[in-house]
Order: C-alpha cells, then sequence, then structure tokens
C-alpha cells in the first residue's frame, strides 16, 4: 500500500458512519423496485431516483439518470480526481428485486426491514442494495478522509433481475464514457458467513415455457375420464425426464458428465450445516457425497429445474379433466456451454415424443451464457489482500450456481478488462425467495474490505 494514502483515515470515518450506512441501506429497501412485467414501473423509477441521492450524498460527482430505449433509467457517477498514474475502476450494481413472493411467508413485511440476530430482512436488502451501499460507504469514507486513491465510476441499472436486455447495447452506446483498467460487481455470494470469496465462474441460463393441451376446455372427470389424455399427467411425464434416477440432468445436448471434483478438494465443508443452511427437510439425501462433489455439482453442472406450474390452485380447484396445464423449465448450464445451442436442445426435448399425443407447445425465453476467468493478475493479487484486511480471513476461489449473463459482455465490451466478482451475500440470505437478509457484520466487514481495495488498487503500477 502505496505511503499517503490514509487508509486508516478512511476507515476510521466508515466505523463513525457504520449506523448510517445501515438506515441509507434500509431506506433503499423500502422501495419495492420491482422490474418484472406486472409490476409498477414507476417503483422502479423511484428507485432510481433514491439510489442517485445516495451517491450524490457521498460526495460523487456527475451523477445523473440516463434514459436509454426502454430500460429504466442508467444511473451514472463518478469522481475522477485521483493521481494521473492511479487506475479507473468501475463499479457495476442494480437497484431493482425480484417480488416479494409470498408475502404470508415472510416473517416480517418484505418491504419494511427489520434487524433480527445481527440480520437485517427485507427485500433486495442483499440482492443488490447491500453490494452498492459497500461502495458507496467505502467512497463516502475516502472522500470525507481527504479523497479516494483511485478514479471510480459508477453504473447502476435497474433491470438486471429481468435479464438486463439493454445493458449490452447501453455499453456500447457509452463505451468511451465508462472505460476504466477494472470492473468490481459486488452481486454474488461468500462461501460462508465470515469467509470472504472471489468469485471466478458462473453458470449460464436457459428457460422455456412448456404447455400441453388435449381439449378445447375442462371437462367433468367422471362423465369424461377415461377416454380423454389429462395433460396435467401428460405434462408430469415430460417433466419426470429431464432428470435420472441419481437428479442429474438427462437432457440430450445439455447433459454430461460430472465435472472432476479436485478443483473444490480445499474448500472447507460441512454437510449438517450445508443442509441447514439449505432447509433441507429432514430424511430428504443430498444427491451429492462429500464437500468437493457438491460444490462442482452446484458450480459445474447443468440442472434442470422446473420453477412454475400453472394449473388451478388446490382451493379453486374441481372434479376436471384440465384443458391445459403449463410449467417453466429453466436450465443452469456449465460456464463454457453454449446458451443458444443449449437452449434449441431444451425445446426439441420438451417438443420431442407427446405423451398420448397431447398437444405440446414450447416458448423459449432466455438464453444466458456462463463466464469463467482466471483469478490472476494485480487486480485479482489486490483484491485478495483487501479480502484479508476487510474479514480477518483468508479469501477463497468459488464458482457460483448462479447466472449474471451480462459479465461476459461486459467484461469484453470494455476491452477485456478483468472483472472481479466480490459478494456480501451468504448461504442464509435467501435472495430471491421469502425472507431475504443480510448478516450485518459481514456487511461492514465487506465495506471495511472495500476501503482496503481501493487503496491496494492505487499501489498497482501502470503497464509501461
Amino acid at each position: 500500500m502505496p505511503d499517503g494514502i490514509p487508509c486508516q483515515l478512511a476507515l476510521q470515518v466508515l466505523d463513525t458512519q457504520r449506523e448510517a450506512i445501515r438506515a441509507q441501506l434500509a431506506d433503499l429497501v423500502r422501495t419495492p423496485g420491482v422490474s418484472a412485467d406486472g409490476f409498477p414501473r414507476r417503483m422502479v423509477e423511484q428507485s432510481s431516483r433514491e439510489v442517485a441521492a445516495v451517491l450524490r450524498n457521498a460526495g460523487l460527482e456527475n451523477v445523473r439518470a440516463v434514459a436509454f430505449q426502454s430500460a429504466p433509467p442508467f444511473i451514472l457517477g463518478d469522481w475522477l480526481h485521483a493521481p494521473a498514474e492511479a487506475p479507473t475502476i468501475l463499479i457495476y450494481g442494480h437497484y431493482d428485486v425480484q417480488p416479494a413472493g409470498d408475502e404470508s411467508r415472510w416473517d416480517s413485511p418484505p418491504w419494511q426491514p427489520e434487524e433480527r440476530d445481527g440480520r437485517l430482512y427485507g427485500r433486495g436488502v442483499a440482492d443488490d442494495k447491500a453490494g452498492i451501499m459497500a461502495h458507496v460507504a467505502a467512497a463516502a469514507a475516502w472522500l470525507e478522509a481527504g479523497g479516494l486513491p483511485v478514479n471510480i465510476k459508477f453504473i447502476l441499472e435497474g433491470e438486471e433481475e429481468i435479464g438486463s436486455p439493454n445493458l449490452e447495447a447501453f455499453l456500447s452506446t457509452h463505451r468511451d464514457e465508462l472505460a476504466a483498467d477494472c470492473l468490481i460487481l459486488t452481486d454474488t455470494c461468500n462461501l460462508d458467513t465470515g469467509l470472504p470469496s472471489l468469485t471466478t465462474s458462473l453458470r449460464g441460463l436457459i428457460m422455456a415455457d412448456v404447455t400441453v393441451a388435449s381439449l378445447q376446455g375442462p371437462l367433468h372427470s367422471g362423465i369424461w375420464g377415461g377416454p380423454i389424455p389429462d395433460p396435467a399427467q401428460a405434462l408430469a411425464r415430460i417433466l419426470a425426464r429431464l432428470s435420472d434416477d441419481a437428479g442429474r440432468c438427462a437432457i440430450p445436448g445439455i447433459a454430461r458428465p460430472p465435472v472432476a471434483e479436485s478443483t473444490y478438494t480445499d474448500l472447507p465443508y460441512d454437510e449438517a450445516r450445508f443442509r441447514e443452511q439449505g432447509g433441507v427437510l429432514e430424511g430428504v439425501p443430498l444427491l451429492t457425497r462429500g464437500g468437493a462433489a457438491t460444490y462442482a455439482s452446484t458450480w459445474r453442472d447443468p440442472v434442470a429445474t422446473v420453477s412454475a406450474i400453472d394449473a388451478p390452485s388446490l382451493a379453486t380447484a374441481s372434479n376436471q379433466v384440465l384443458a391445459q396445464v403449463s410449467a417453466r423449465v429453466g436450465v443452469r448450464l456449465a460456464p463454457e456451454q453454449s446458451a443458444d445451442a443449449c437452449l434449441k436442445a431444451l425445446v426439441d426435448f420438451l417438443a420431442a415424443d407427446p405423451p398420448w399425443g397431447c398437444r405440446v407447445t414450447v416458448t423459449p425465453h432466455v438464453a444466458a451464457g456462463g463466464w469463467q476467468t482466471t483469478p490472476s493478475g494485480p487486480y485479482f493479487d489486490a483484491a485478495r489482500r483487501a479480502l484479508v484486511a476487510g474479514y480477518g480471513a483468508a479469501a477463497t476461489h468459488i464458482g457460483c450456481g448462479g447466472s449474471i449473463p451480462f459479465v461476459e459482455p461486459f467484461a469484453r465490451a470494455m476491452g477485456g478488462i478483468p472483472a472481479l466478482l466480490l459478494g456480501v451475500e451468504d448461504p442464509l440470505c435467501r435472495a430471491h425467495g421469502e425472507n431475504e437478509s443480510l448478516d450485518l457484520s459481514d456487511f461492514f466487514n465487506s465495506c471495511r474490505a472495500t476501503v482496503h481495495l481501493y487503496a491496494e488498487m492505487a499501489a498497482i503500477q501502470p503497464p509501461v
């Protein structure tokens, strides 16, 4: 770390601002800025104004909302007064959130943040409001301490939760304005609470809806049941083909042998804790044996999931042969698999050999590729040192079973700059589920690590 940079002073400032930072984070959570179809666009736009105000209050400059095509406003801001040799860091975040889901399953209202046992609960608190706030808090601390040691630029979007459909075009249009030496995305997960992690791979994602029909309208099951094919059972047969008896993806063109486990043998693993964190019911076995196999299966292997079935609910059911039923099928892909080729394989698989000749319609939705990187070079070295300093624990290298579709095209659009994927989430955060929460101790460790990260990056020598 170079002499003269007041890192300790910035850390002291950060410690005095802890309650204000927590309060700002809680305020951001109160706005239900859901970007999915069917939710009020005005709330997403309100969320954009709120995060812009947070950036301005932190002392960042040139904060503005940029309209682009059909997207909610992109929020840009920067601070570009570091020494001439200092690198420029591009910080990405998203202010939109997932729907709350079944609000009856929340222990406290999703849009009214509540702290319990050292965790802050609310929709979007971990994904990705805390990721934004970690950088805002670190930048504010440095600015109060006398100025940032690096140049920073922010780009915050409002449609990540629906696949960032406009981001790549926005980056292409604003490439010169966003030019940087390194991309930081704080929207991934740590391996465990208190164990900081650098994510080096992401799975891809494909998704399609399958509808099975046999009738123009529902019929009385007693009068018509027997000769009429039941589309609900036909759909069940199709869905049962997705995986083999061991639970592994069985779709031709997507299925492949398990990835070697050797990469993950050094990572800590406690099966009882893993089950507890995942809420696995007693008596339900895991489909993998041992930590290395579990990590390989989660981060590197394709897996099919049925995320929704559209049929009458039990509350509205009657004795009918249904006319049609639908399901949404998603497949997480290995980082190196082609999303377009795999989506075609999924569509062909769902449509093939319809049970009892029922009419099957498949509608493709998503084809997002994975990503992987080799964590070497000065920026990764700086990140590892900063994480150790912030958390007091050695950083691990992990994969992520989730998908962030824009990471690869983002880094490519920025000229192939290194991409650091850091996290404030932990296995208990329940991102995208009911009772989403954030471990506040880990969050403030992340803020401290980010203060260190800016200092460590300032010490990187520019290429000759």
